[in-house]
């Protein structure tokens, strides 16, 4: 390795270098549109009507581009899975079957170890989707669709880093994995469905029963109960608020802190005071099965922290404070 001499930076051919890149790489991107054509339309094809999965393959950084297509793959409703050409040569291969679709990645179309595998893939009678720069390669010979992934330059001076080529073929990749998702119909409620971790699948799949607030942690003050009270159960429950019932249980109103501000601003005579004179009267109330996106968007539209939950429009059984949903990941868009 040679030894690098310290020198100057200069910032303007850094600023210019950067940009030079993103020229190449945004220009490799943009000229596969020229490559778009029939041969793309039958590997879709091949692949929305198979009853398998899509296996990729590819060696180094095409391997690492591969197994990120598996990932866009898997969450927009196409089952696909990674396989490392030598691993699959010394039995990982078992886990591939005919009705599956290889995508075979290789930008020169001639490494060993890929070459090897495709006799492997044809004698199971695996469908072949070539993606290489050279339409001429074995690889694309042996293939029974090839798709391109040829650009001008990399954008690494010496030509020999992969860059714009697999930035190329990860664009590719969106490209198939997007047009599948059109053609499944897949919605916003499937892909909830596969990230029911993150924040799209919790707006769209989380229900208000899963996360509110039940039993005893719930803050019930009856109407007749003193001020005094109604004080303690909102700072013991520490949500800020609670729900005021009548004899019968069903729900006739809320007192929140604010409220007990703006009282003791107008007086600080509160000890005949009971729960009914304070109270705000047809509070908001949601059922349990509602999405907790909705609760939020409820909360914003009427700028309030806290909504009663009840099944029956009567009787409370739960309640849920506005920083939960925040907390959650649940801000609406």
């Amino acid at each position: 390795m040679n030894n690098h001499k310290e020198i100057a930076l200069n910032k303007e051919q850094i600023i210019e270098n950067a940009k030079e890149v993103l020229r190449i790489e945004g220009e490799a991107v943009l000229n596969l549109i020229n490559y778009i054509d029939e041969e793309f339309v039958k590997a879709v094809e091949i692949i929305y009507k198979s009853k398998g999965r899509v296996v990729l393959t590819g060696l180094g950084k095409s391997g690492l581009i591969a197994r990120k297509i598996v990932a866009t793959l898997n969450s927009t409703g196409t089952p696909a899975i990674f396989l490392h050409p030598t691993d699959a040569l010394h039995g990982d291969l078992g886990m591939v079957r005919n009705e599956d679709v290889a995508i075979v990645i290789s930008k020169s179309g001639a490494n060993e170890e890929i070459l090897n595998l495709l006799p492997m893939f044809k004698r199971i009678g695996v469908t072949i989707i070539a993606m290489t720069a050279l339409k001429n390669s074995k690889l694309a010979q042996q293939s029974d669709v090839v798709l391109s992934i040829a650009v001008k330059e990399e954008a690494c001076p010496y030509d020999l880093a992969p860059t714009a080529s697999t930035t190329a073929t990860l664009a590719l990749g969106d490209a198939i994995s997007v047009t599948l998702l059109h053609l499944r119909n897949f919605t916003e409620e499937d892909f909830a469905f596969l990230h029911p971790a993150g924040s799209l699948g919790k707006r769209l799949s989380l229900r208000i029963r899963e996360i509110m607030i039940t039993g005893d942690k719930i803050p019930i003050v009856k109407e007749n109960d003193l001020l005094t009270k109604v004080i303690y159960e909102i700072s013991s429950k520490r949500l800020g608020t609670t729900c005021v019932v009548n004899n019968d249980g069903n729900l006739t109103g809320i007192i929140t802190d604010g409220d007990l501000r703006r009282l003791l601003e107008k007086t600080l005579d509160i000890k005949n005071l009971i729960a009914a004179d304070v109270m705000t009267k047809n509070p908001k109330m949601i059922k349990s099965d509602v999405l907790a996106s909705y609760a939020l968007q409820m909360m914003e539209n009427y700028k309030i922290t806290s909504l009663i939950i009840s099944d029956n429009g009567l009787t409370p059984i739960g309640i849920i404070h506005l920083h939960d949903l925040i907390n959650l990941g649940l801000q609406s868009r």
